[in-house]
């Protein structure tokens, strides 16, 4: 009987229930149409204070949200304040995670990430926030970002994001700023990088902009 008990207490205790002091497992199933959690998210107490602060701020209320941000995410380090904003984007509160997302990039170590940018654009695509992508990307200066081998990927998603959103300038201030930032085809997946912006191009109707392109990056035409 002993032995039985001592089997069953096992069985019903997990250590993945200790935590340190400074952060909880997020543990909810994905509600509405969110997405689920990323497996292992942890997010800090810290973060988590951040999020509920920013929710409790009136939609519209731009100035409250400022303050909300420079009160309450200027103490939260690099990884609280990354998990803050992909947090919010998993919740579809959109104007919140805009909101963070200027505070990141106004970070020292923030250097541009297209795919953070893809999350952002997608999000904002199935919220109807065409306006909010276009300014978004418009805001993105030649210069700033800085291409290199391993962005293909990301890359690839951010440009994808664009089309299926319907974003034709914005797709188009993409490829600009790959010619101008001296962006070049190297890899395979950049190679499909340039054949996804060359068909986006197209469909969207700018023909004459995605035969340009192929040129620039080196591609035969479909």
């Amino acid at each position: 009987m002993a032995s039985f008990l001592r089997s069953n207490l096992y069985f019903f205790t997990s250590p993945r229930t200790k935590s340190n002091n400074n952060s909880v497992t997020v543990r909810c199933g994905p509600r509405d149409n969110r997405s689920p959690l990323t497996r292992g998210r942890v997010l800090s107490i810290e973060a988590i204070q951040a999020i509920q602060a920013l929710k409790r701020a009136k939609k519209g209320d731009e100035a409250k949200i400022t303050e909300l941000v420079s009160q309450t995410l200027s103490r939260l380090l690099k990884n609280d304040l990354l998990a803050t904003l992909k947090e919010l984007l998993r919740q579809d509160q959109c104007h919140p995670a805009l909101e963070v997302f200027s505070a990141v990039r106004s970070e020292i170590w923030y250097r541009t990430d297209c795919s953070l940018y893809a999350d952002i654009v997608s999000v904002l695509a199935r919220n109807g926030m065409g306006e909010e992508i276009d300014r978004l990307i418009f805001d993105l200066k030649i210069g700033e970002w800085v291409p290199g081998p391993g962005d293909g990927r990301g890359l690839g998603r951010l440009i994808k994001a664009l089309i299926d959103g319907a974003r034709k300038e914005s797709t188009v201030r993409i490829y600009e700023v790959m010619k101008r930032s001296g962006w070049r085809r190297r890899t395979v997946a950049d190679e499909y990088v340039v054949k996804v912006l060359s068909r986006g191009l197209r469909k969207l109707g700018e023909g004459a902009v995605a035969d340009e392109a192929d040129r620039e990056f080196g591609r035969e035409s479909d």
